[in-house]
C-alpha cells in the first residue's frame, strides 16, 4: 500500500451462512480524491463490501485498512474515531422527518460530541454556520428549516449529501444514491458527489445500478459479480464485452460499415439530423 492509499482492502470474505458468500477474496485500494464507482447485479455483494468497509457488517476474512488502520481489528472506541472521517449516503435517506433539514445536517457532527450533547443537539455556531453553508452550496439554503417530510427525493438526498460533508470525511461512501430518483434530480447528485471530490479532495466510493452514471462520472469502475471482483478500470475501459460479462447478458458486437457512404446515402442522414 503506497502513502497515496486511503483504502486497502485485501482478501475481503463476508458469508452470512454456509451456503450464502456475499463477498470472496476482494481486494483492492483506493487514491485520495478518487472517485470510485461500483457495479453489478443485484446481490452482486456491492452494499456488502461498502458496509464491512465501515463495519456496519463484520466481515469474516481479510482486512480493512483506512487512513493507515485496520478497521476489522478496531474496538469500540477506535471504530468510533475512524468513522467520524467515513462518511455514508443512503439510498432512502436515513433522515429525521420530524426536523429540518439544517438539524439532519448537523447530526454529522454527532460522532465529534459527548452522548449527552448528542441527545441535548448542543452545536457550536460555527457548526451552525457551516451547516447552513453547506446547503446553500448544494441549493438548499431556502430549505434549510424546513422539515425533510416536505423535500421531494433529490432535495432529500441532498440533504443526506451535507450532513455527510459536515463530518469532515476523508471517505464518502454512498449506496445506490440515485436509485429512487429521476433523471434530472440524479444527474444532480451525481455532480454534487464529483464536485466533493474535485472541490474538497474527498474520496468517493458510489455503489450504482446505472452504467452510463458510472462512466461518465468515475476515475475508475469496479465491478462485482457473485461476491467476485471481476472488474477494475477505467471507463474507457469499460466495453460492451466487459459489461455483458458481469451482468450475463448475450455480447452484441458492434458492426463496424465497411464500405463508404455514398452521396445520397449522407445527404439523407443529414437531413434527418437537420443538417442539410
Amino acid at each position: 500500500m503506497d502513502a497515496s492509499s486511503l483504502l486497502h482492502i485485501e482478501g475481503l470474505g463476508k458469508d452470512y451462512s454456509s451456503k450464502s458468500k456475499a463477498l470472496t477474496d476482494v481486494s483492492l485500494s483506493l487514491a485520495r480524491g478518487q472517485f470510485v464507482s461500483v457495479i453489478g447485479s443485484s446481490g452482486a455483494g456491492k452494499s456488502t463490501l461498502l458496509r464491512c468497509i465501515n463495519r456496519l457488517i463484520d466481515p469474516n476474512a481479510g482486512s480493512v485498512v483506512f487512513d493507515g488502520k485496520d478497521v476489522v481489528a478496531m474496538g469500540k472506541r477506535e471504530l468510533r474515531q475512524a468513522r467520524r472521517r467515513i462518511s455514508m449516503i443512503f439510498q432512502h435517506y436515513n433522515l429525521v422527518y420530524r426536523s429540518t433539514s439544517i438539524e439532519n445536517v448537523l447530526q454529522g457532527r454527532l460522532g465529534y460530541k459527548s452522548t449527552i450533547a448528542g441527545v441535548l443537539g448542543l452545536y457550536s455556531e460555527e457548526e451552525k454556520e457551516r451547516a447552513f453553508s453547506i446547503l446553500e452550496q448544494l441549493g438548499l439554503a431556502e430549505f434549510a428549516y424546513t422539515r425533510t417530510d416536505q423535500l421531494s427525493g433529490g432535495q432529500k438526498q441532498r440533504v443526506g449529501i451535507a450532513r455527510a460533508l459536515l463530518q469532515d470525511p476523508l471517505l464518502i461512501l454512498a449506496d445506490e444514491p440515485i436509485a429512487s430518483l429521476d433523471p434530472k434530480a440524479s444527474q444532480m447528485i451525481m455532480e454534487h458527489l464529483r464536485w466533493a471530490v474535485d472541490t474538497l479532495g474527498v474520496t468517493c466510493l458510489v455503489n450504482l445500478h446505472q452504467v452510463d452514471y458510472a462512466i461518465e462520472f468515475s476515475d475508475r469502475i469496479i465491478a462485482l459479480k457473485k461476491g467476485h471482483l471481476v472488474f477494475d478500470g477505467t471507463p474507457n475501459e469499460l466495453d460492451a464485452r466487459a459489461i455483458s460479462d458481469i451482468y450475463a447478458t448475450p455480447y452484441v458486437e458492434e458492426k463496424v460499415l465497411q464500405e463508404p457512404i455514398s452521396e445520397t446515402q449522407e445527404e439523407k442522414v443529414l437531413a434527418a439530423v437537420g443538417v442539410a
